[in-house]
């Protein structure tokens, strides 16, 4: 049974049990199986897709090494439907982004066109205790940087006030997509260290744009929050892109 996801012509042809376990999901999908659901035993499994006892068990290890099936041992065990967590599925596709030399322009183009479409669908939907969430995480750079190290977390901090609002985003893979950029810039400016030379500028105007967002936010004000982050977005783009031609600079001196 042929798996249903669109390929490439110039893609390798599957394996067999790579083409089974695509059979699996595609059967799991049919059925209505939810996480946490038991899959049909090994006999079942062999009956149902017509393949060898091996080819079954490399298809379940392939969908165990994906995070999608999870097997328990002992009384009430077997082989149960697994949901993959936000967590591991940011890390397993930026193993994918790992060596494709990703860059400031690279993230922003997307930042630029997601990040004010969220705000704006969240204007006015948002619980008070998330918008004081906010405004704490916002408190941890109150003031500019002092040495390098703080400079650092201040950066980190300052993405995670995004993370936090692609959290609540109504639309999944919208949160997903912002989530995974947050997470990938800020990856990127650490192991970069595009927090140094420390960037008053950045951490001035990155403050100030946040704070009227959390306003706007509040007000239901789904336009001015959309203008905010948008001109969040191309000043950050602009500042960090920056930061970026320094740090090559710098390298290629020494």
């Amino acid at each position: 049974m042929p798996p249903a996801t669109i390929r490439s012509k110039n893609e390798p042809k599957l394996s067999r049990p790579v083409q089974v376990a695509e059979a699996i999901k595609d059967w799991v999908v049919e059925q209505g199986l939810q996480a946490g659901d038991r899959l049909l035993g090994e006999a079942e499994l062999i009956k149902l897709f017509g393949m060898s006892k091996g080819t079954i068990r490399e298809a379940m290890r392939v969908l165990e090494a994906q995070g999608l099936v999870k097997t328990r041992t002992g009384p009430g065990g077997g082989t149960f439907v697994h949901e993959v967590s936000r967590q591991r599925a940011k890390a397993l596709l930026g193993n994918y982004f790992y060596f494709k030399g990703l860059t400031i322009d690279d993230i922003y183009q997307l930042r630029v066109t997601l990040e004010p479409e969220l705000v704006a669908s969240l204007a006015g939907n948002m619980p008070e205790d998330v918008l004081s969430l906010l405004e704490d995480n916002i408190s941890e750079y109150s003031s500019p940087a002092s040495t390098i190290e703080e400079e650092r977390e201040q950066h980190i901090a300052s993405l995670r006030f995004h993370a936090i609002l692609a959290e609540q985003a109504k639309n999944p893979l919208l949160g997903f997509a912002i989530d995974f950029m947050v997470n990938l810039l800020s990856d990127l400016t650490v192991y970069r260290r595009l927090y140094s030379p420390p960037n008053v500028e950045l951490w001035k105007q990155g403050r100030d744009h946040q704070e009227r967002l959390i306003t706007a936010l509040r007000d239901g004000d789904s336009d001015q929050a959309r203008s905010i982050m948008l001109d969040h977005m191309k000043m950050a783009w602009a500042l960090m892109r920056q930061q970026e031609v320094e740090v090559q600079s710098k390298f290629i001196s020494e």
